[in-house]
C-alpha cells in the first residue's frame, strides 16, 4: 500500500491533470498525499541556465502557488502542503526521502528533441534520481 504520495505542482495548466490522474487512479484512500511546489532561486550575478525560468517567464508567485496548492488541497483528503525553495528536482526528492515518500507524482512539460536537451526536464531527474517509484504525467 502507497503510505505516503509527494505531488509536485508548477502552476501550469498540467497541474489540474496531474491531481485528475491521482484521482483516478485511487491511490489516496488511505495515505497521505503532499502536495508540493519547488520557487527557484534566482541566479545571482550570471545568466540564467536554459533549463531554469527567466525574470518575467511563467513563474508564480508564493501566493498563486500557495492558492493552487490549497485549491487541490478542498479535492483531496490527509493532504499537506509544502512550498520549498531550491533546484526543483533536487527539492522534490529532498522532500520525497523527508516524508520517506512511496510515490512522487509529477507533470511533465512533454519536451522531445532539441528543446528537451536544451532546456532539461526535472521530471527526467527526479526518476533517474529518485529513490521511490515516480508517475509522470504527460500533456494530453
Amino acid at each position: 500500500m502507497l503510505k505516503t504520495i509527494i505531488v509536485a505542482l508548477d502552476g501550469s495548466e498540467l497541474a489540474e491533470q496531474v491531481i485528475q490522474t491521482l484521482q483516478e487512479l485511487s491511490l489516496i484512500d488511505q495515505g497521505r498525499i503532499i502536495l508540493c511546489h519547488v520557487f527557484q532561486i534566482p541566479d545571482v550575478g550570471g545568466e540564467t541556465p536554459a533549463d531554469r525560468p527567466h525574470p518575467g517567464s511563467a513563474e508564480i508567485s508564493y501566493l498563486q502557488a500557495e492558492k493552487l496548492l490549497q485549491f487541490f488541497q478542498k479535492q483531496l483528503v490527509n493532504t499537506k502542503l509544502e512550498l520549498v525553495m531550491g533546484d526543483p528536482s533536487e527539492e522534490i526528492i529532498r522532500l520525497a526521502n523527508i516524508h520517506q515518500a512511496d510515490l512522487i507524482v509529477i507533470g511533465s512539460r512533454g519536451l522531445t528533441g532539441m528543446k528537451r536537451i536544451i532546456q532539461g526536464s526535472v521530471s527526467s531527474q527526479v526518476v533517474e534520481d529518485a529513490h521511490c517509484s515516480v508517475l509522470v504525467v504527460k500533456p494530453k
